[in-house]
């Protein structure tokens, strides 16, 4: 239960409709035990003529006897609105019996009206804080994750938590207090009889309850291998290309069927402990009524200390017990499941961001001087990816970094923007320490291109207004012909409101990149980081994206990762990085005439300076 108390913060906001339900399930269980109660008038104008003629109120004498008093009262009010006419008091009885019933139903649907409003705001908050978390949580927390768990968190645990919700207000609410006002009413008939029931009541209470012991394990596993074969379904969508080129569909197929072969023996499992509870409960519960019809039966037969209506109404109310009882073993399994869904779900709201904002963290709105990075070390798992490194950037200045793969270039995009925190050192602009920044504010300053073209399922204008959300069709159509995107764009159908597919799939490589420089373009920072922006280009489209990309380079601060040195001869400073370390630094001219490490990998991509 303890993760259900911290889901229940969730539930604070809607507490108003919360007390509603509370109100109207405390109207249906007396109505549920009165609707009981109200045949015993109707048994006694079917097998007892003379109660019609009841001329005389009854007195109250005590809780005991209030069951009598009850059938003796409304017999008295029957026969005087009847006047002994036994088709008239028959025709009020079902009256009265209908009018309970209505009552009994109408606020049962109240009860069901207002907690829908409960159930689907919790489920509706928990998703948005849960997706708001996600979001937030920085790059390495998802490098240990896989895409689709965090899926199946957001979907199918969600769901499962909100199912379980409304089990648990019913095993909290509605169901003990029908028990409660069934158990008062069964007393006022009689004390003895409702004591013995509850000799037997725990009994099978305690057989239901070893039966769910095991359901909160069985749940985790089959929620895992859900979260596995859903992320085995993303990967399998991403990669398509891949499987097919490589003639690898029966691998894959035996994964995913390996898989879904678990998730057959996990689920099945689970439903049958959880099936197990309805007979099992049900068998109890007329073993419990069996025992009651012979005792109880004695005490009319034998004894005589029981009326037959009384009795015949005794059982009823018995058995209006056991309806809620094999719900509240229902839900409790429901509630056990639930608790897996929600330790997992909890799993990523209770974790901290080690990127977190400070308390007093500042906004810098704008940047005068110079980017620094001053004697950073940093690792990604357990070896140093950068050592000792340093390095500045004057504003308006370009600086590449290049070195081969490994040398930890992209590192230095991630720590800039904060992605990644530095493990010693630090990083500064204009003489202020990152971390001291809103992230916010920080990643307003910078605009990133990455080797990966970043799009979404969506409109081209869509996808360029990240970078500037109110911006203007004008001011958007600018930023693609900066971006040399405009000369295929104007000959789209739609134009700016041509949706580009999955990814961009219906583009291509350079026209995807073209679209990510227009994007940065629109953003328009003073600050620009270039991830290997043209690796993945063929020759042509690399031509012309960085065409684009010295447009947009123009007056303002860059970083710049290059694979490809062709891209980076006209920068102020170009670094040479071998192994986290600057193996050589210098203009691409004062490099060449080096003729050392830099030189050596112009010559290795030949390269005619």
């Amino acid at each position: 239960m303890n993760y259900f108390k911290q889901i229940l913060r969730f539930a604070i906001p809607y507490k108003g409709y919360a007390i509603l339900n509370i109100i109207a399930n405390i109207f249906y269980a007396l109505f549920s035990g009165l609707s009981f109660m109200v045949l015993m008038p109707l048994l006694n104008v079917l097998f007892d003529k003379d109660a019609v003629r009841l001329m005389e109120k009854p007195t109250y004498n005590g809780f005991t006897e209030a069951a009598t008093y009850f059938n003796d009262y409304l017999n008295y009010h029957i026969s005087q609105l009847a006047d002994n006419d036994s088709s008239k008091a028959l025709t009020f009885v079902i009256i009265l019996i209908l009018i309970v019933f209505f009552l009994k139903n109408i606020f049962s649907y109240l009860a069901m009206y207002f907690i829908t409003f409960l159930r689907n705001g919790t489920l509706k908050d928990i998703r948005n804080e849960l997706y708001d978390k996600t979001i937030e949580l920085p790059l390495s927390y998802f490098s240990e994750k896989r895409k689709g768990d965090i899926m199946a968190r957001l979907g199918t645990d969600v769901l499962e938590i909100q199912h379980s919700f409304l089990s648990i207000l019913e095993l909290l609410f509605r169901e003990p207090l029908t028990i409660i006002f069934t158990i008062l009413f069964m007393l006022t008939i009689s004390v003895k009889l409702t004591v013995f029931v509850f000799i037997f009541i725990p009994i099978s209470g305690i057989i239901i309850s070893l039966i769910g012991k095991s359901l909160k394990r069985k749940s985790d596993k089959v929620q895992k291998e859900q979260g596995y074969f859903l992320s085995l379904l993303e990967e399998s969508l991403g990669g398509l290309k891949v499987i097919k080129g490589f003639n690898m569909e029966a691998i894959f197929n035996k994964k995913f069927q390996g898989s879904t072969q678990r998730f057959f023996h996990f689920s099945n499992s689970l439903l049958n402990r959880t099936n197990l509870a309805k007979p099992t409960s049900e068998f109890l519960g007329i073993g419990v009524i069996g025992v009651l019809l012979w005792f109880g039966g004695r005490m009319v037969l034998v004894d005589g200390t029981l009326e037959g209506e009384q009795f015949l109404t005794f059982m009823g109310l018995a058995y209006n017990i056991l309806t809620p009882a094999k719900a509240i073993s229902k839900a409790s399994y429901s509630v056990k499941k639930g608790n897996a869904a929600a330790e997992r779900v909890l799993e990523i709201l209770n974790t901290e961001s080690p990127l977190k904002d400070s308390p007093n963290a500042i906004t810098k709105s704008d940047f005068k001087s110079e980017i620094k990075l001053n004697n950073i070390s940093f690792k990604y798992e357990d070896d140093l990816v950068l050592k000792n490194f340093s390095l500045q950037v004057p504003k308006g200045k370009s600086v590449a970094l290049v070195g081969q793969s490994g040398s930890g270039k992209s590192t230095i995009s991630n720590l800039v923007t904060r992605f990644y925190d530095v493990n010693e050192g630090s990083i500064s602009i204009d003489g202020e320490d990152i971390k001291g920044l809103t992230k916010h504010s920080l990643r307003d300053l910078i605009g990133l291109v990455t080797q990966d073209s970043v799009l979404f399922n969506d409109t081209i204008k869509n996808n360029v207004l990240l970078g500037k959300e109110n911006a203007s069709d004008e001011e958007i159509i600018n930023a693609l012909k900066i971006a040399n995107a405009w000369e295929f764009v104007k000959d789209l159908k739609g134009k700016l409101d041509f949706n580009i597919g999955d990814s961009g799939t219906k583009l291509s490589g350079g026209q995807k990149q073209r679209i990510n420089i227009a994007r940065a373009v629109l953003k328009n920072p003073p600050i620009m980081i270039l991830d290997e922006a043209t690796s993945a280009l063929d020759t042509e489209s690399e031509r012309i994206v960085q065409n684009a990309i010295e447009n947009m380079m123009k007056n303002r601060t860059s970083i710049i990762i290059a694979h490809r040195l062709s891209t980076i001869q006209s920068a102020d400073l170009i670094i040479v990085m071998q192994k986290g370390e600057i193996a050589e630094q210098g203009s691409h001219s004062e490099l060449i005439s080096k003729d050392g490490v830099y030189k050596k990998l112009v010559d290795m991509q030949s390269f005619e300076p």
